[in-house]
Parts: C-alpha cells; sequence; structure tokens
C-alpha cells in the first residue's frame, strides 16, 4: 500500500467522525496546553529572577574581599591582582556610613565608591534614569529608599549632599570629613536598603589608599574556579554571583518538575480518552479490515493505516496544545500586568517558551499518539478474516 493511501484511510476519521476525532484532539490539546503552561511559567519566573540578579558580566566575576573589616585591600594588593592570569577587569570598591541630605532632609545612607564598570559586574542596573558614565563625577545613583527617607518625588529637580570620611592615617587625629553635592542620575527600585552609589573620580583628591572589597572580571567562565583557587590561596574570600544562579537554576529545576506533574497528570487522561477513540475505531472498522486482509492487505498495512492515525491525533493535539498554551498564557500575564500597573508596579512577562520546548511538545504528543494507538494496531493486525468478516 502506498504512502498517500495510508494517509488518506488514516486522515477518513477526520471527515467521518469529526465530532468524536476533533473532541479528542481537544483533549490531548487541553493536556498538552497544560503542560506548556505551566512549564513556560516556570521558564519565565526563573528568567525574571535570574535577570535581577546577573547580567553577562556579573556571571563572570567575582568579589574579593579579606574577610575582615579590620583589614581592608591595599593598592599593592590589587597590584598583585592584576598579575593574575586570566583577570581582565577590576573594580574597587569603598563602602562607608554616612550621612546624606537633600530637600531639607538628613538620614544615615551606606555609600559605595565605585568606577562606571561596576555596576556591570555587580549586575545591577538603574531602573529609572541611567548609571553614570566613566569619568562623570557630578551625578550619582541611589536606591528608592533613598528617596522615600529624603522625601524626594522627582529626583531630577533635586541634588543630595554627601558627608565623605577621608582615609585616617596614622597618629593624624580624628578623620577629615569632605561634603561633596551630587545630582541624582539613576534610581534603583529597592525600598529596604538606603544605598548611593558615587563616582570614585569625583573624590580623586580626598586619596583613597585602601579598600572594602574589589569586584573581578574573569576572561571566561572556564577560569572562574582556576582565579577563584588562586585568590583563596593568597588568604582572599571570595564570592561569585554564579554561584547563586547555580542554586537559583537547581531550585527551579524542581519547580519545574513538579509543575511538569501537574501537567502530566491532565495529559494522561486525554491519552486515556484517545486511546479509547482508537479502540472504537478499530471495533467499527473490524469487517472493513477483514475485507482490506481478504484483498491482498499485509500486516504492515494495516499496522501504519492505525499508527499513522494515532500519530496525526496525537500531532494535531500537539499544535492543538501549543494555541492552547501559548494564547492562555498571553491572556494570564496580560491580566497580571494590567493588575500590577493598576496598583503601581512593573509590568514583566512571567511567562517564557524556549524555542526548543514548542518543538519538544511537538514530538512528545505525536509520540503519546503513537503509543496509544500501538495496542489497536496490533489487535487489528491479529483479527481473525472469517471471524471479521462476521462481526456485527
Amino acid at each position: 500500500m502506498l504512502i498517500r493511501d495510508i494517509f488518506k484511510i488514516s486522515s477518513r476519521s477526520f471527515k467521518n467522525n469529526r465530532l468524536r476525532t476533533i473532541l479528542t484532539v481537544a483533549g490531548i490539546g487541553v493536556g498538552i496546553g497544560s503542560i506548556l503552561f505551566l512549564v513556560s511559567l516556570g521558564y519565565g519566573v526563573q528568567k525574571v529572577v535570574l535577570e535581577k540578579i546577573a547580567t553577562s558580566d556579573s556571571l563572570l566575576s567575582l568579589d574579593v574581599s579579606t574577610g575582615s573589616k579590620e583589614k581592608l585591600i591595599t593598592n599593592k594588593d590589587i597590584e598583585k591582582l592584576k598579575n593574575i592570569d586570566d583577570i581582565s577587569k577590576l573594580s574597587p570598591v569603598i563602602n562607608q556610613k554616612v550621612k546624606i541630605s537633600g530637600n531639607d532632609f538628613v538620614t544615615d545612607s551606606n555609600i559605595n565608591i565605585v568606577n562606571n564598570n561596576f555596576f556591570s559586574l555587580e549586575g545591577i542596573s538603574a531602573d529609572v534614569g541611567d548609571v553614570f558614565d566613566e569619568g562623570e563625577s557630578g551625578k550619582v545613583v541611589v536606591t528608592q529608599a533613598i528617596l522615600d527617607l529624603l522625601h524626594i518625588d522627582n529626583f531630577e529637580e533635586h541634588s543630595v549632599t554627601v558627608s565623605i570620611e577621608s582615609p585616617q592615617k596614622e597618629n593624624a587625629g580624628p578623620a577629615k570629613v569632605v561634603e561633596k553635592t551630587y545630582g541624582i542620575k539613576g534610581v534603583i527600585e529597592n525600598t529596604s536598603k538606603p544605598n548611593l552609589y558615587i563616582p570614585a573620580s569625583s573624590v580623586s583628591e580626598v586619596g583613597f589608599n585602601s579598600f572594602s572589597r574589589i569586584k573581578i572580571k574573569v576572561s571566561s567562565d572556564n577560569q572562574l574556579d582556576p582565579v577563584r583557587n588562586v585568590l583563596i590561596n593568597n588568604g582572599y574570600f571570595v564570592a561569585a554571583v554564579s554561584d547563586t544562579v547555580d542554586h537559583t537554576r537547581k531550585i527551579f529545576g524542581v519547580i519545574q518538575l513538579v509543575l511538569l506533574s501537574f501537567g502530566m497528570i491532565a495529559l494522561t487522561v486525554s491519552a486515556i480518552g484517545m486511546f479509547n477513540t482508537m479502540t472504537i475505531s478499530l471495533l467499527e472498522r473490524t469487517q472493513e479490515i477483514a475485507i482490506m486482509k481478504s484483498l491482498g492487505a499485509s500486516a504492515k498495512d494495516i499496522w501504519s493505516m492505525f499508527l499513522a492515525e494515532s500519530v496525526l491525533i496525537g500531532f494535531a493535539g500537539g499544535v492543538t496544545g501549543i494555541i492552547i498554551g501559548y494564547t492562555t498564557s498571553e491572556i494570564f500575564n496580560s491580566l497580571l500586568n494590567f493588575l500590577a500597573t493598576r496598583f503601581g508596579g512593573t509590568s514583566v512577562d512571567i511567562f517564557y517558551i524556549p524555542i526548543w520546548f514548542l518543538f519538544f511538545i511537538i514530538s512528545f504528543s505525536t509520540i503519546v499518539g503513537l503509543i496509544t494507538g500501538f495496542y489497536p494496531a496490533r489487535r487489528a493486525v491479529n483479527l481473525d478474516t472469517l471471524d471479521a468478516l462476521v462481526y456485527k
């Protein structure tokens, strides 16, 4: 039997038993759609979280400190670090707790004196406005917590004054306090931590020679562990954003398995319905199969006819499931974003469907159809021709 003839006979159920076939395809589609909806939710939330945690540069960065507040990193240490192979970028950080004032209010804050490349290495960005450029000395980046404490609504119209403590030399008396006034260029949406980021170029005259910590970027991800081991062997305390990302991915991997299991329940119910449809199709076509056998149809032809029909139904169910899952996720995401913006939040896309997963879900539904049609096909092949001819 030609492939074209097998396809025509197999697709006949879409015409002769249209309602039953449509319901079967819809059942498979609901199961596949449930899997797509739940798994894309898991991927989407993971994507949103990881984008908040890290940037591409921060995944290659290491956070280096001495592990002690009393002992700081010096310029000599930085010169030694520059000689380590596979380190492509260094960004020293100075942390201080200071008083800041603005809009006739005064509050305590943590300041971070940094270079421009610190932001990409730390994996943070301004949610409103922008970070300061390299060499730009009159602007700072603040968290939303500082604006709240200073009661600033429109940050572009205000400035902040920061009291910076110069490094204290031995037997030189109390440390000197330098006041600097800055405009606000960008805001980070963090309402719990009052942090302020100051360009290092704006305090170059203060003469800092020690640093709280240093951000290091390695040349490639293969060098993260070797460089980390070298730093640890030299007595430094080392942390990496990539460690947090790996732990986060593992957690979301478990969540995705749980969500997938719920979708598999719906798909199992749908597969049972498809199995029932194929079995009924076998009973209805018993005499037809007997006639085909008596006319010379081989066991391979019977196998092909039933398996092709079940594969077509499985494939159609997969396509329907993608449409259902995608449409449902878009509606759900639009509804959530509408509620978020209505109550003052920001809109995000919490659903993400990788392209490879679409191909996987189509293949998976087709294989489910193939497996579901295997038993009815085997029964059809084993039918006795004479008994089948008189079957009612």
